[in-house]
């Protein structure tokens, strides 16, 4: 009865430690599961282990205790690994990540009951604290069981022969996968390890960008009109592709498409790849101006040092004031001077007194309302090439402001009657099920940009909405694509018609037919812009 108390407690301690450095994410929450996978590098303890004991008649507790330190990093680099692309949607890139989690726990904490983060970081640190003494007690019952020669040499040579049977299923890819083991952890800190050394030398090195593409247009199908381009933060072509949000959002598409159409304007739409996702949105906007993808730091860093051609640039030369309304931006953006923008709005000369709305807040029908004081109302003046970076709409999606219909209001520091805004307010994030939050904030935002367009509804503007990038992983679905909708609303037929040549389907359901990448974009807006055929304006559909 003892042994087998002995030998079920020994078997406990290495499921621990092997479940420990082989589980799978619960798609797509922060919970795990186990697949029956094994650990090559457990094997590898179990090997060194044996031979310590076999050398030293015992394994030291300072030994015990390191392995076990080494056992919750190498834990944590599991969970890493398996729940950043299912929360995400991509991988972690430690060097660039990194930089970022201060600011995304100050959101967070801001966003968050008190009693959420406390309980979180309790949570945090019992589970960590619970992890370690349970690879202690593990690795201690292991070490305990070894002191019998006959286990010193059944570890030993059942660790060598699961480490040469993964060499060989590695190297050989016809042999069958049974036992089947897990990519190792440390091939994970490799990885990481790699990225960062690369990154760090593309950063100081040589790295080269393409030439930038043509950028050039008299913008005479513009006829003087205004061009609004308006990033909708996290408006990914989840929207389409989901059925549960396709249906929940069509009644706001319907409103949106009515403004357009008894606003005398039309509305042409396609799919387009983005070039981030679930985040850094920076990447999408300056692919779209620039016409020159990127993906990543290095190239965003190296691209804003250059002097380049922009949609900015283009819009200047034909005698535009071109400015930009930026509600989340907080601190000075040296990086904006690339642009060549005549001003920029950032959240401090927007200046917003009324109600906060969750980290970011300033709500998008404030943007909209306080540049169009700005820049589009005065009369006279030249026209106008703005660009309004949303963000009602970024994670975790909530509150969700009232929309108010009096646009004047909305202006001053009590935009919103007592009862729609504490009901507003009232609302919390539901960390594990984001997707209804979602929704309900594009829904906002796509009846915002209709009241817009009735509110101007005798203006001939030209108003570019595109998405920056899908929402995170947990909200966009697994193995979810990086496309974006563009929509392109204008009262000129012959910019929309030459945009329907160019790809674009009519009315508000995008075009999967043509893809394309934001950075293609520019040149076929500006080709659509030179167009001079005389028509009248059309409907939505």
């Amino acid at each position: 009865m003892i042994d087998a108390r002995k030998s079920a407690t020994l078997l406990v301690a290495l499921a621990v430690l092997n479940c420990g450095l082989t589980f799978h994410n619960v798609w797509p929450t922060l919970g795990i599961t186990w697949r029956g996978e094994l650990s090559v590098e457990l094997a590898m303890v179990l090997v060194v282990l044996a031979a310590i004991t076999a050398m030293w008649g015992r394994v030291s507790s300072r030994v015990l205790t390191v392995l076990s330190a080494l056992f919750v990093l190498f834990a944590i680099g599991r969970y890493g690994e398996v729940t950043a692309p299912a929360l995400y949607g991509r991988e972690v890139n430690l060097y660039w990540d990194l930089q970022h989690v201060a600011s995304v726990t100050g959101m967070l904490t801001r966003v968050a009951p008190t009693w959420i983060i406390v309980a979180g970081g309790a949570g945090l640190a019992g589970a960590l604290a619970l992890l370690y003494f349970a690879a202690r007690w593990s690795f201690g019952r292991v070490a305990r069981s070894l002191q019998a020669r006959g286990a010193q040499l059944a570890f030993g040579a059942a660790g060598a022969v699961l480490i040469a049977w993964f060499a060989v299923q590695r190297l050989n890819e016809s042999m069958p996968r049974v036992p089947k083991f897990s990519t190792p952890v440390s091939n994970t800190y490799a990885v990481q390890a790699t990225k960062m050394f690369e990154t760090y030398a593309a950063r100081h090195g040589s790295t080269s960008l393409p030439a930038s593409p043509v950028l050039a247009s008299k913008l005479s199908a513009l006829d003087g009109s205004d061009v609004l381009v308006v990033f909708l933060e996290s408006y990914g072509s989840v929207t389409y592709d989901r059925a549960e949000f396709l249906s929940a959002l069509a009644p706001s598409r319907e409103r949106l498409n009515a403004a357009i159409r008894e606003t005398g304007r039309g509305v042409v739409s396609t799919f387009a790849g983005s070039p981030t996702f679930g985040g850094s949105s920076w990447f999408a906007h300056l692919s779209f101006m620039s016409g020159i993808e990127v993906g990543d730091p290095v190239r965003y860093a190296l691209l804003m040092t250059q002097k380049r051609e922009t949609l900015v640039s283009v819009f200047t030369k034909a005698g535009y004031r071109t400015v930009a309304a930026m509600p989340g931006l907080r601190q000075n953006w040296p990086e904006g001077g690339f642009y060549g923008f005549d001003d920029i709005y950032g959240a401090e000369r927007l200046d917003y007194r009324g109600p906060a709305f969750g980290w970011w807040r300033i709500p998008d029908q404030f943007a909209f309302a306080k540049l169009d004081a700005l820049e589009i109302e005065p009369r006279p003046r030249t026209p106008v090439f703005a660009m309004l970076t949303t963000i009602t709409t970024h994670m975790p999606f909530t509150p969700t402001p009232p929309l108010q219909e009096n646009w004047s209001r909305v202006l001053t520091a009590q935009p919103y009657d007592a009862e729609p805004l504490r009901e507003s307010l009232a609302r919390q994030p539901e960390w594990t099920n984001m997707g209804k939050d979602y929704v309900s904030t594009i829904g906002y935002t796509l009846d915002t940009i209709a009241a817009y367009l009735r509110a101007r509804k005798d203006d001939n503007f030209v108003m570019i909405v595109l998405g920056d990038h899908q929402p995170a992983a947990n909200v966009s679905g697994e193995g979810a694509s990086w496309d974006v909708p563009v929509h392109v609303i204008a009262g000129r037929p012959e910019i929309l018609e030459a945009l329907r040549m160019s790809g674009f389907a009519a009315g508000l359901t995008p075009n999967r037919q043509h893809p394309v990448r934001i950075s293609e974009l520019a040149p076929v807006m500006l080709h659509a812009f030179t167009r001079t055929t005389a028509t009248k304006a059309v409907g939505a559909d």
